[in-house]
């Protein structure tokens, strides 16, 4: 640590990303992390053979930094089934699907399949879902720049300007978005809804194999052997030095600071950073697994306070014993009073069981989860504060995993630019999540 180039203070998506881009190019780099260990929020704690994450993420398998990052593109990843399960008006009912639906093609050909399925389809439903899958298409086919120049506004208002009939908004787009968003008011700027929906559409949900832990774990594995550092912690930045509690001052030719947005404020004395929007998991042991399967259960009607819920020992095996289900569910904001029995009873309307003999195994809330992206949201904020200070996270980008690996790979591309030295392997036009 006496003899790097950059110190990155923050070991969580966004750094690692950065610090395994800048040791690619030959950059020596030391990662600072205050907490015991890498990941940040992205962790997963281990508790009776359950494997249990502190938040809930989740992925779409075409996000472009899964396969851009070289470390990631081996890392194991659990799908969910097709489309989605929504409960609304007392029954569940799959939905959304893509890719693997007749409707989900591009071109003239994929428009000809939709106006037949839409001239043919006897009930209302069948015509929601061929045009719900038509609109899904032409999204998953529109080029980001495209999306990124559309008029910005709250999605709240944006989702009924697309030509869908008001239950599909409801009954679908909007408990989706509030999942993908953690934003059940649906405040978001309508840009960045349709970069998550973009991704919804081009791909399948899907979560790290073995628990969210193992994406930063991935990251940092593959970097040199004592590049980062956990238990040591950041008290002042400068562009060629650091102050730490631990170790005193560490010197360096720039300093990138990856922490999340309060933290990055708090270094970075007038760095503008948004409000956050608070977020709380529960984890059950159930017995016997409902009859779900490895799917995405919404809930439309909002009748409780889990807005998404899935058997996540169906969708990853890894993450309980055998012989027990896992069964995660999420509250969008601080968890209710009487947290295990609120949750079991809406989990018992949801999936339609009885839910008396399920085990609490933990409650993780976070007031400060997911950055909030109201219109109007800039998604390539700057990373580059001078010459020699940097900063990323998903205060810079989009409130995703994609927006957190995307700011690390630009703001290491920054350094590198300022650094003299050649990125070769940088898109030639970097986009928030093209």
């Amino acid at each position: 640590m006496d003899h790097v180039d950059v110190v990155v203070v923050g070991a969580g998506l966004a750094g690692l990303a950065a610090a395994h881009r800048l040791t690619s190019a030959g950059v020596r780099v030391g990662v600072l992390e205050a907490a015991p260990v890498v990941g940040g929020a992205t962790a997963t704690e281990r508790i009776d053979g359950f494997r249990l994450d502190r938040t809930s993420a989740l992925l779409s398998s075409a996000y472009p930094e899964l396969r851009r990052v070289a470390a990631l593109r081996d890392l194991p990843l659990a799908t969910f089934s097709p489309g989605v399960l929504v409960h609304q008006g007392g029954r569940l009912q799959r939905t959304g699907e893509t890719g693997s639906t007749p409707f989900a093609l591009r071109g003239m050909g994929g428009a000809f399949t939709v106006a037949r399925a839409l001239a043919s389809a006897p009930r209302p439903r069948q015509l929601d879902q061929a045009r719900l899958s038509a609109s899904l298409a032409r999204l998953a086919g529109t080029p980001v720049r495209r999306l990124l120049a559309r008029p910005e506004r709250p999605v709240a208002d944006a989702l009924y300007g697309r030509g869908l009939p008001a239950r599909t908004v409801h009954g679908f787009l909007h408990p989706l978005l509030a999942a993908l968003l953690a934003d059940p008011e649906l405040s978001t700027s309508s840009r960045c809804a349709d970069l998550v929906l973009r991704g919804y559409a081009r791909g399948r949900l899907c979560v790290p194999a073995g628990g969210a832990g193992a994406l930063p774990l991935h990251l940092a594995g593959s970097l040199p052997k004592g590049t980062v550092r956990t238990g040591v912690r950041v008290t002042e930045v400068a562009v060629n030095r650091v102050t730490t509690e631990e170790h005193g001052e560490i010197s360096c030719r720039a300093v990138l600071v990856a922490t999340g947005g309060p933290a990055a404020a708090g270094l970075l004395p007038g760095l503008r950073v948004p409000s956050y929007r608070p977020l709380t998991v529960v984890h059950h042991a159930a017995p016997e697994p409902p009859a779900t399967g490895p799917s995405l259960v919404l809930d439309a009607d909002r009748g409780g306070p889990v807005a998404y819920t899935a058997v996540m020992s169906e969708v990853d095996p890894l993450r309980a014993p055998g012989g027990r289900a896992l069964v995660s569910s999420t509250v969008l904001g601080a968890p209710p009073a009487d947290a295990d029995r609120a949750v079991r009873r809406h989990l018992s309307s949801l999936y339609g069981t009885p839910t008396d003999d399920w085990e609490l195994l933990a409650v993780h809330h976070d007031p400060e989860a997911v950055a909030s992206m109201p219109a109007p949201h800039d998604p390539r904020r700057p990373v580059r504060l001078l010459a020699g200070l940097y900063v990323c996270g998903t205060h810079r980008d989009t409130a995703t995993v994609q927006g957190a690996l995307f700011s690390g790979r630009r703001a290491a591309q920054a350094v590198l630019s300022d650094f003299g030295i050649r990125d070769d392997r940088a898109p030639a036009a970097l986009t928030a999540a093209a």
